[in-house]
């Protein structure tokens, strides 16, 4: 499966089509391509719920011009929100359409990043353990579990589950 572009929602379930057509239509990266952004989370491998929402990974070499940009990019859209947080990376929040949509942005490269690594482990996981497992994940989601934590309760990881599910796959 290559993550790498979004061509692969455009013929997944209904909530990939929609985000689809939501990412394309407001061309979101296209405005973020100079920070190799990648879409990552729960929506590109079927685990989704009600109000999960588009996290895209962004890599900036420099903070301030990425913080300016993506102000002036979609500061006019709905619950508009950017901040840093204390590793440095950048936090940005909209609406748009039926979307939550979270950028985020280190000053890694997007495929070293964790949240391309995480979801790439755990769509691996999904293909080994099958339809019955993601079901399950999607239940403790909706039961107020993190991404994360659900995968590591189901596989009997020991301590963060974070560093846990990088652990299973270096």
């Amino acid at each position: 499966m290559n993550f790498l572009t979004i061509s692969y929602l455009s013929e997944g379930n209904e909530r990939q089509q929609s985000a689809y057509q939501t990412l394309v239509t407001h061309q979101i990266l296209e405005k973020l391509e100079a920070y190799a952004p990648i879409l990552t989370g729960t929506i590109p491998i079927r685990i989704d719920i009600e109000n999960s929402d588009l996290d895209i990974i962004c890599h900036w070499k420099d903070q301030q011009e990425f913080l300016a940009t993506l102000t002036n990019l979609f500061n006019s859209e709905k619950e508009f929100q950017i901040g840093t947080q204390a590793d440095n990376s950048v936090i940005c929040n909209f609406k748009l359409d039926n979307f939550e949509i979270e950028v985020f942005g280190q000053n890694i490269p997007t495929q070293q990043q964790n949240a391309y690594r995480h979801m790439l482990i755990e769509h691996q996981i999904l293909q080994e353990k099958g339809e019955d497992f993601r079901l399950k994940i999607v239940e403790l989601k909706r039961k107020g579990y993190k991404t994360e934590p659900a995968f590591a309760k189901l596989l009997d990881l020991i301590g963060n589950p974070y560093q846990a599910l990088l652990d299973l796959h270096h």
